[in-house]
This record gives structure tokens, C-alpha cells and sequence, in this order.
């Protein structure tokens, strides 16, 4: 790293950034938080964003790959690409209940902060990108961003998740949604019924068939559904029936084994019933692969900025659900640590809802963008070269990939 002077200078002028911008951050989050907008659909979050960024001396990018995605830049290509990221879709009916537009004020503040050491630095140390990815909550915007490229050129890529405890290492599950569709033959269920295939009872034989398969189902694997069509009327033999589940697992790997598990069963219903079965792959997440070299950075900074992290196992491994930041890290070395917003409550909760949009959730959100902006401020430093090494080797060496 640069001289122990230069850094205390960067690292005084990155927290007195996030500070000095407190006020503004929280009237974007709160405005976020008070008109939550379902995937897809964030333009009013996009505006502010977007706006706010261009204020503060970024290069914009609207609309970007999707009309309510943003890239926001700040440097020069050549050095260090550091990325923080943005997320600031709300879920049906509880708002923001995952805390997006927590994610959304941790990721601008980490944004102008490294700004504000890149300013220090000189632009031809690096850059930082600002993204905004639309859709976390069911629609996996990250993997439509990839798709369009955005992402190359990216050396590392952050971002920091309310939740009721500290685990910067979090287990995020691989997920592949499915949407399943059993075809019978309708008949008049009472004068007629041995003319009918029933495509109701394929579907109830798969869900429980499915249910069955759970006593040799791994621990950490997980598959839940719901009916979503059982016919019309009582007295016509359904002709056709649907269900949507979500499978998850720890690793891709074992969510492939799972998958042809759940396959077997929707086979076997349509031929206990006579029926035909067809199934569509959904939105696919994948598992999160922490970088070890990365949040070991990101670790240090946050601790010495006061976070304490959880350190009862069974609450710190805990799988936590799924994230298209999964796919991210599949791309680009990645970390996506959760913070404690001061709240025991469960995320997707309306509880989790009011806590996101309190004033006790300014100062945890504040404080891991600090953290985040030193840890990309540490890569971008001159003189740390062998950091970013370390970082990509691993990232090669835990996915195959040659230089």
C-alpha cells in the first residue's frame, strides 16, 4: 500500500464523504423506501439515482441493458475497476421488506466516497462503477446485466444487505424455479368421470411425491410450491393443472442433482394419472462464492470501523435464501455481506419493513459504505498490485479458469 500518510489522508476523506452526505443519502433512501416499486418497474428509484449521481460528478448511463437499470462511472479505464452495486425493487404487497433501498443508499454512498479518494489519488489510478440492477426480487436482473456486458472490464464487485445480524461470509443458495404443467382430458366428473384424465390429481401426486423425497433430501436443500391452477369446476375433470417451486441448494453442483430428483417426480405422477407433463426452467440463481481475498479486506475495515460480526454458527451459516448476486459471482470476484440494521426481525416480514425505513438503520447502513469504499480504495491504492492478483488467482483457481 501507499505510505501510511496517504492512506490515513484517503481514509479521513472517505468517512467525512459519507458523513458530510448523511442527510442526502437517507432523503434517497426514505424516498425509495416510501414509493416501493415491484421489478421491473423502478423508474422513480432509477430518477433519483440516476440524478443524484449525475450531481455528484459521474458519468450516467440511463436505462441502462434495462430501462430501470444505471451505470454510473468515475475514473479512467486502464487501472482498477471497482464496482459497488445497487439494488431497489420492493417485494408485493410489504414494500421494502428486504431493505433495498438500504442496499441502494449503502451503494451510492460506497460510490461518491471512493470518488472522493480517487480525487486523492488521481484518476489514472482507476475507476468505480456505480450499477444499478433492477429485479433482484424474482425477476434476476444481475443475470440479464451479464448477458449485456456489463460487468467486463470489472475487476471486483460489492455490495452490503440489511438483515437482523452481522455475517460478511453469508450462504446464499443456488435456485432454479420451475413451472410445471400436467395435461388430462376433461369429462363430466359425475355422469362421465372414466372418460377424463384427471391433471389435478397428477399435480397432487407430484406435490406429493415431492414431499416425500424430503426424508432423503440433504439438510440444506430445499423445494417449496404452490398450486397455481386445479381446473375450473367440481363437476369437470380437470384438464389441466399447474404448479411453481422453488428448488434450492447449497452449491450448483448439488442443485443439478436436485433438479433431476424433482424431475423424477413430476415423471411418475403423469404416468400414475395418464396425463402428459411438461416443465419450464425459470429464473435460475446461483449460489453466492464469497471471494475469501476480497472480504478479508472488506472484514478488517469494517471491524475497525466498530462492526461486530455474528459468531454463533448456527445463526451465522445459516443459509439466508437466494440473490442474483450468485450469478455475479460467478463472473467477477464478489462479496455480499449482511449488516445488522438493528432489528431481530426476519427479512420479507412487515416488521423488517418498518425497521428499513427507520432512523436506527442510518448508522449500520452508513457505516458499511464506509467500509466498502476502503475496501475498493485499498485495490486502487499504488503499490497494491499483488492485492488484486491474489483476488483474480483465487477467482481462477475456484472456477477453473486459465489466465
Amino acid at each position: 500500500m501507499g505510505s501510511a500518510a496517504d492512506w490515513n489522508c484517503i481514509r479521513e476523506k472517505v468517512i467525512a464523504r459519507v458523513d458530510s452526505s448523511a442527510e442526502d443519502l437517507n432523503k434517497i433512501s426514505q424516498e425509495i423506501w416510501s414509493n416501493p416499486e415491484l421489478k421491473f418497474e423502478e423508474h422513480h428509484a432509477h430518477k433519483i439515482l440516476t440524478e443524484y449521481l449525475v450531481k455528484e460528478g459521474f458519468k450516467v448511463e440511463g436505462n441502462f441493458i434495462l430501462d430501470t437499470g444505471f451505470r454510473a462511472t468515475y475514473g479512467s479505464d486502464g487501472g482498477v475497476n471497482v464496482c459497488v452495486i445497487c439494488e431497489y425493487d420492493a417485494l408485493p404487497n410489504i414494500g421494502h421488506a428486504c431493505g433495498h433501498n438500504l442496499i441502494a443508499e449503502c451503494g451510492i454512498g460506497a460510490g461518491i466516497a471512493i470518488k472522493a479518494g480517487l480525487e486523492i489519488l488521481g484518476e489514472q489510478a482507476g475507476k468505480v462503477t456505480v450499477l444499478g440492477t433492477p429485479a433482484e426480487e424474482g425477476g434476476c436482473g444481475k443475470k440479464v446485466m451479464i448477458d449485456g456486458k456489463a460487468f467486463e472490464g470489472v475487476d471486483v464487485a460489492m455490495m452490503a444487505h440489511g438483515c437482523p445480524f452481522y455475517a460478511p461470509r453469508p450462504k446464499f443458495l443456488a435456485i432454479q424455479q420451475i413451472k410445471i404443467t400436467f395435461t388430462g382430458k376433461s369429462a363430466h366428473a359425475a355422469a362421465f368421470p372414466w372418460e377424463g384424465r384427471n391433471a389435478l390429481d397428477a399435480a397432487v401426486m407430484c406435490y406429493q411425491a415431492i414431499s416425500v423425497l424430503r426424508q432423503q433430501m440433504k439438510p440444506d436443500w430445499r423445494v417449496h410450491g404452490i398450486f397455481t391452477n386445479g381446473g375450473v369446476k367440481p363437476n369437470i375433470i380437470p384438464e389441466e393443472a399447474e404448479l411453481f417451486y422453488y428448488m434450492r441448494a447449497p452449491t450448483k453442483v448439488e442443485l443439478d442433482v436436485l433438479i433431476q430428483k424433482v424431475l423424477g417426480c413430476i415423471d411418475g405422477a403423469a404416468k400414475a394419472t395418464s396425463c402428459e407433463a411438461k416443465h419450464k426452467f425459470e429464473v435460475n440463481y446461483l449460489d453466492v462464492v464469497t471471494n475469501k481475498g476480497l472480504i478479508s479486506i472488506y472484514e478488517k475495515h469494517a471491524q475497525n470501523l466498530g462492526v461486530t460480526f455474528e459468531t454463533n454458527p448456527s445463526i451465522r451459516d445459516a443459509a439466508v435464501g437466494s440473490t442474483d448476486m450468485g450469478n455475479v459471482s460467478y463472473v467477477v470476484p464478489s462479496i455480499h455481506p449482511l449488516f445488522d440494521i438493528n432489528t431481530d426481525a426476519p427479512i420479507h416480514s412487515r416488521e423488517f419493513t418498518a425497521y428499513a425505513g427507520a432512523p436506527t438503520a442510518q448508522e449500520p447502513t452508513l457505516t458499511q459504505a464506509k467500509a466498502l469504499a476502503l475496501t475498493g480504495l485499498e485495490l486502487l491504492m499504488p503499490g497494491n498490485k499483488q492485492l488484486l492478483e491474489d483476488i483474480r488467482k483465487e477467482f481462477d483457481e475456484t472456477f477453473g479458469k486459465s489466465k
